[in-house]
């Protein structure tokens, strides 16, 4: 299976994988309002990897198997603060 793979053009570190190149059909026209436009990044063959960057490659095949469309969020900053706070001891 080779999928194509899109960022977004508004939201940084967001991807969006479709199973067909330029095949929009099955993503709701919200989230393409919210994602903006679709910047090709590369097409990418799900069948010959067994792992991906930080995306879980048995729920990106799963969801374009049955939504069509698999959308590759940015994983949360860490707040620096609180963290230094917690190594300091120091509670909220």
């Amino acid at each position: 299976m080779i999928c194509a793979v899109y960022k977004s053009s508004r939201k940084q570190e967001t991807y969006l994988f479709v199973p067909k190149r330029d095949d929009f059909s099955q993503v709701p026209e919200p989230l393409l309002q919210m994602f903006g436009t679709p910047l090709l990044v590369m097409l990418l063959p799900l069948d010959r990897k067994e792992k991906l960057g930080i995306a879980d490659i048995d729920k990106v095949r799963s969801e374009l198997a049955q939504k069509g469309y698999y959308l590759q969020l940015p994983p949360p900053k860490d707040n620096l603060l609180t963290q230094h706070r917690r190594d300091l001891g120091i509670e909220d």
